[in-house]
């Protein structure tokens, strides 16, 4: 008759050989490479077993550094930024030298300082096809990059949307100097704003009849209630009403004729 072979036991924490410290099944570990040359591989331990022996073994799903995914490196992805994948393994637990913690990458942008165990994640990852989830992130500044917590990136008052200094032409120096910040888009409305509120209003216009002085480029129309610039070209001509008397107040309304 065949023996049996005696099971296997699961265990609830192992420590790790040389520490006192505990791996837990959901806890994320640093494992010895085969190479000595290389950065530990980071896992997540799913699971820790015993064979009769008290041969401990671990099943890890492996997470990915950039460097070895099938795109690579890219420009957006940050120094201690990971891929969680789909491919799991079984390992001795001997080869965990120690433990890490993998943060999501909102909770690793509000660290105040990083530590050697500090890693995040914002991406699963496929490693037979080379897919990602989610396959689709928010780009900022005008390289329409996703963002990197490596990189200094500074927010624009008007719309809020964030810039890198290099971007904008500014060293990195030069924009933790900055007290307000307006992009390029932003400034130049700010200018055409500023630019349109500095004609003179007066709060008490006569009213004139209708009668128009013009040159090549603008109309001065006084029309009854309203003083109105008209702005013409070859294309098109804008009116822009500066004054209203029967609302009393200043005003701008532009429209194309």
């Amino acid at each position: 008759m065949a023996k049996t072979k005696p099971g296997k036991k699961d265990l609830d924490s192992y420590y790790i050989k040389g520490t006192n410290k505990v791996v837990r099944p959901g806890d994320c570990v640093l494992m010895r490479p085969s190479d000595p040359d290389k950065p530990p591989y980071v896992a997540r331990v799913e699971k820790i077993e015993a064979d009769h022996r008290n041969n401990v073994k671990v099943r890890v799903r492996w997470y990915y550094r950039p460097e070895e995914s099938i795109g690579g490196r890219r420009q957006f992805h940050g120094a201690k930024e990971l891929f969680l994948s789909d491919h799991y393994d079984v390992q001795s637990a001997h080869t965990i030298e120690g433990k890490c913690i993998v943060h999501s990458f909102k909770n690793y942008t509000k660290l105040e300082n990083v530590g050697v165990e500090d890693y995040f994640c914002r991406f699963e990852y496929k490693a037979a096809t080379g897919g990602f989830t989610p396959d689709r992130v928010a780009v900022y500044c005008k390289c329409e990059m996703p963002y990197n917590p490596d990189d200094l990136m500074v927010q624009c008052e008007g719309c809020k949307d964030w810039f890198h200094p290099s971007c904008m032409g500014m060293t990195i120096e030069e924009a933790k100097k900055l007290d307000h910040f307006l992009c390029s888009d932003c400034s130049s409305d700010d200018d055409a704003k500023r630019s349109l509120n500095s004609f003179p209003v007066s709060p008490s216009i006569e009213k004139w009849s209708l009668s128009a002085e013009r040159d090549d480029r603008l109309i001065l129309l006084n029309c009854g209630e309203r003083l109105i610039f008209a702005f013409s070209s070859r294309v098109c001509c804008c009116v822009v009403e500066l004054y209203s008397e029967e609302k009393d107040t200043e005003c701008v309304w532009i429209e194309m004729i």
